[in-house]
């Protein structure tokens, strides 16, 4: 459960960056591994950069080699991880199906991912897709070639792009993966951060960690401090990093922040990364959307989704008891959205 907390600590939440990552297989010492002992507990803290995002692995444990294996366990899960989902190593599993098309005897990983992918485009009406990958990299490659470009892609190309991406154009039979239209690509990177803080929230689970405050792009909590209090997380205001707009306190559970201007094509920032499906351009409608789950891929995904909603969009068949906070004009207070 995560609560609202009426005073700001630190542990800022940013997102949303490419997929890639860099210094997960390396030992702990290179990266900062700090105890701080509290009694007869330590506190051992991983900094380093996942997934293209500055992240963090924090565990209370008595025994300093245990917790030192498992941090080191986890970042090998997170480089596995990565040689499954990143869109920059051709050699990835899902780079392999964008290039082919079809890709037999896919991992387990990648299948379950991109079937929890498609079940959520199913529940918000395709705003969030899996398949926007050719919409995205229309914009990617217009201004790489164009960076001050202020009119963006042609609109024939918009169209070209958007008659590519529809989920329900992306089969999955056993083992074997099948985008049904020449041209299509999947992406994961909306829900591949949530799902990887999961698995390493997995890992740390089974190894009878029950203090750990997991962030790999998203927030998980397992468990509450050694001491019994809760973790402090605070959502940094995308449009002033000195600015705070929210702060919660969570002993279980997962938080996923989605931002259009954690990423701009444009050298201006007027083109941002998440982008409408429907209308084919970057979506306007909010500038922070923060989901509270216990899944940090269903937050990371909805997040996604919202963001990519205009404003008035009905969210009541989906949200449940999931908690949303939205920020909708930079430098405005937030706000929770209700089912």
């Amino acid at each position: 459960m995560i609560h609202e907390r009426s005073t700001a600590e630190l542990a800022p939440v940013t997102r949303r960056r490419l997929l890639t990552i860099a210094a997960a297989a390396a030992g702990c010492a290179a990266f900062g591994l700090r105890p701080a002992r509290a009694d007869m507990v330590a506190s051992y803290t991983w900094h380093g950069v996942a997934l293209g995002a500055n992240a963090s692995l924090t565990l209370q444990h008595p025994d300093e080699s245990i917790a030192k294996a498992a941090i080191a366990s986890c970042l090998e899960e997170v480089a596995r991880l990565e040689a499954v989902f990143s869109l920059h190593r051709s050699d990835s599993a899902l780079s392999q199906l964008n290039a082919q098309g079809t890709l037999t005897d896919a991992p387990n990983d990648l299948h379950r991912l991109l079937a929890d992918a498609l079940r959520l485009a199913s529940q918000t009406a395709g705003r969030f897709d899996p398949t926007i990958q050719p919409l995205w990299q229309c914009y990617a490659d217009h201004f790489a070639r164009n960076p001050q470009d202020a009119a963006g892609p042609a609109l024939a190309q918009l169209d070209d792009a958007r008659a590519l991406v529809d989920w329900r154009g992306v089969e999955i039979t056993g083992s074997t993966i099948r985008l049904t239209r020449k041209g299509m690509a999947v992406s994961l990177n909306g829900m591949a951060q949530g799902y990887i803080t999961d698995r390493v929230g997995d890992l740390l689970r089974a190894a009878g960690f029950t203090h750990v405050l997991v962030n790999m792009g998203e927030q998980l909590a397992i468990g509450p401090k050694w001491n019994g209090e809760s973790w402090n997380i605070a959502i940094t205001d995308p449009s002033d990093a000195t600015r705070t707009l929210a702060s919660l306190t969570t002993s279980q559970g997962a938080l996923a922040t989605s931002s259009p201007r954690g990423f701009a094509f444009d050298a201006h920032g007027r083109y941002t990364h998440i982008l409408d499906t429907r209308a084919g351009k970057p979506s306007e409608a909010f500038t922070s959307v923060s989901v509270l789950a216990d899944s940090a891929a269903y937050a990371d995904g909805l997040s996604t989704a919202i963001a990519a909603s205009s404003a008035d969009t009905d969210w009541s068949g989906i949200l449940g008891s999931t908690r949303v906070l939205v920020q909708t004009v930079p430098g405005a207070p937030a706000r929770w959205l209700t089912a």
